[in-house]
């Protein structure tokens, strides 16, 4: 069951075009109404240039009470300095509302940006450190950790608020919770494809499992709970696809996020697949429909 002290909440997760800044009058717009909506939060990616995004600003001075979080920004690429200066700002500018998602992201995309990637854990707990020296800092209770595995859920229950899984199913949330305990938020991402064909619906959810079915963080993490080479490989068995990626009405699909709050999900960030790099406008409306019904 969800936990007593963290609101039930539905959220929304995006990707490229909430960062692209070409788009920002575009993101502005689909943020003041996904704050209409009343979703309660909009996750995205604070990608992999140095510092933190300014997009993460415009979203909130765009919205009056819609929070915004980073999911993540990577300990690689944004130093504590940077991380504490930005929070600071948007915390001065937007009290209450932007919560720091960090991650140790994964080994190709730092070795492809010439870094070593190595010890990410021990990394991470220098990170932490680093920015508790800082004043002022980040307080720990207004950032996450992008944890999958038992040693990083653990930082993240003694470190900072909670966890931010990605890539998950719901499985996992439920050994999230029972490493979390019952205080620490969880706010596992789920992505989604509204969308009844079969066909069509897996076809757009192996595009996107691809980059993640290469990554070895997430591959070793579905390992732990039973995922095998015939699930895992040559763009995922259907039945992986189906668990990782729900698809369907959007009755269907919204019974399956319910789940991940059955499971112990206190937040689900929602990622709406097959927008062909569009804000899929519509299909925020029908979940916002579904779970206000």
């Amino acid at each position: 069951m969800s936990t007593p002290t963290t609101p039930r909440r539905l959220s929304l997760w995006g990707g490229g075009p909430w960062q692209d800044p070409t788009r920002v009058a575009e993101a502005r717009e689909v943020a003041a109404e996904v704050e209409e909506l009343g979703f309660a939060r909009l996750w995205f990616s604070g990608g992999f240039a140095p510092g933190i995004l300014p997009a993460f600003g415009e979203l909130l001075s765009a919205t009056t009470s819609l929070g915004v979080a980073s999911g993540i920004v990577s300990i690689w690429t944004a130093t504590p300095a940077q991380s504490a200066a930005a929070f600071a700002d948007l915390e001065r500018d937007h009290p209450g509302r932007f919560l720091l998602g960090l991650g140790n992201s994964h080994a190709p995309a730092v070795e492809g940006q010439g870094r070593a990637y190595e010890k990410p854990f021990t990394r991470t707990v220098e990170y932490l450190d680093q920015l508790d020296a800082l004043s002022p800092s980040v307080p720990a209770d207004r950032r996450v950790l992008a944890a999958l595995g038992p040693k990083m859920l653990d930082l993240a229950r003694t470190r900072t608020a909670g966890a931010h899984p990605y890539f998950t199913t719901v499985e996992h949330t439920v050994s999230a919770r029972e490493a979390l305990g019952p205080e620490s938020l969880l706010a596992p991402e789920v992505a989604v494809v509204l969308e009844t064909d079969p066909s069509r619906a897996r076809a757009i959810a192996r595009e996107y499992a691809a980059v993640y079915l290469a990554l070895p963080n997430y591959t070793n993490n579905l390992r732990r709970f039973g995922w095998g080479d015939a699930d895992l490989l040559d763009g995922g068995s259907d039945r992986a696809i189906d668990a990782l990626i729900p698809w369907g009405t959007v009755e269907q699909v919204a019974a399956r996020l319910e789940e991940q709050f059955a499971a112990g999900a206190d937040e689900v960030p929602v990622q709406v697949l097959g927008g062909g790099g569009d804000f899929p406008r519509e299909q925020f409306r029908l979940l916002a429909e579904a779970f206000a019904g």
